[in-house]
């Protein structure tokens, strides 16, 4: 594979022990992205959830380890800020109702940015996943609409894993469905996420059928690692594997973002 320098490489998709799914410490994190060559590297992980009824996650961090997080990075960017720029923030899904609850929690942290994340179709407990292996498209619909009302929100920086569903329909149904996602990208002015955690461990996305859709659509597209370990950070290989697949669905990439008040 011919190795491609990009402008400037950055990463804001990165997890923490946190969210009970990842391993490494932020340290080791932010080690191996220097390793890896980066100059910017966000944490985002799974943001913790204000649930009315008490759920517990186990797919994000508690309220209670909130301050911790922050306070561990806010530490280790003033360490480390000769060496690469670090950015903290949350990888979170939007529901139109409950969000604002979420937003009043966050007004308490210093969170520079959100990315959309959205891995469920209901609130989180129903676990109506949105990855499943689906072929009613009303489901893609729904996921659709989640995208696009989070997108027009306002306050996210970018779209994570935009292909999530394993819809397994026709591709004339996903493309209809699906357009309006990347038409509200482009509105918005937000980049739609390549996530290598995906291409790493052969998941169903990234797909070439949404970043072509996306590249007619003039979308431009956003390299994500999702790292949940650190040594992923530092692997060349899946970054150019991820500068590969950008190049054959002909959608053009953007690397640094501004961390504008998205929150």
């Amino acid at each position: 594979m011919k190795k491609t320098t990009p402008p400037i490489k950055c990463n804001y998709h990165a997890h923490t022990i946190r969210c009970g799914h990842a391993t490494g410490t932020e340290r080791e994190y932010i080690e191996a992205a220097i390793r890896g060559g980066f100059r910017v590297l966000g944490f985002s992980d799974h943001v913790p959830y204000p649930f009315l009824d008490g759920h517990v996650s186990h797919m994000r961090m508690t309220l209670g380890q909130t301050r911790g997080y922050f306070d561990t990075l806010l530490r280790l960017k003033e360490e480390y800020k000769d060496q690469i720029e670090i950015h903290i923030g949350f990888e979170a899904e939007y529901d139109r109702e409950s969000f604002p609850r979420l937003k009043a929690f966050l007004d308490d942290y210093p969170c520079e940015y959100l990315i959309q994340g959205q891995h469920f179709l209901a609130v989180e407990h129903e676990q109506v996943y949105s990855g499943m292996r689906m072929t009613d498209p009303d489901l893609l619909r729904a996921y659709a609409d989640r995208l696009v009302a989070g997108m027009e929100s306002g306050h996210f920086l970018y779209v994570a894993h935009p292909d999530l569903p394993d819809f397994r329909g026709s591709n004339a149904e996903y493309r209809r469905i699906m357009r309006p996602v990347c038409q509200a990208a482009k509105a918005c002015g937000m980049p739609l996420e390549i996530n290598l955690l995906g291409l790493l461990q052969g998941r169903a996305y990234p797909t070439e059928r949404f970043f072509t859709l996306a590249a007619s659509e003039g979308c431009k597209a956003i390299i994500g690692m999702d790292a949940h370990a650190p040594e992923m950070l530092s692997s060349e290989t899946l970054y150019q594997k991820g500068l590969a697949f950008a190049k054959k669905c002909k959608i053009p990439l953007v690397y640094q973002l501004d961390m504008l008040e998205r929150v």
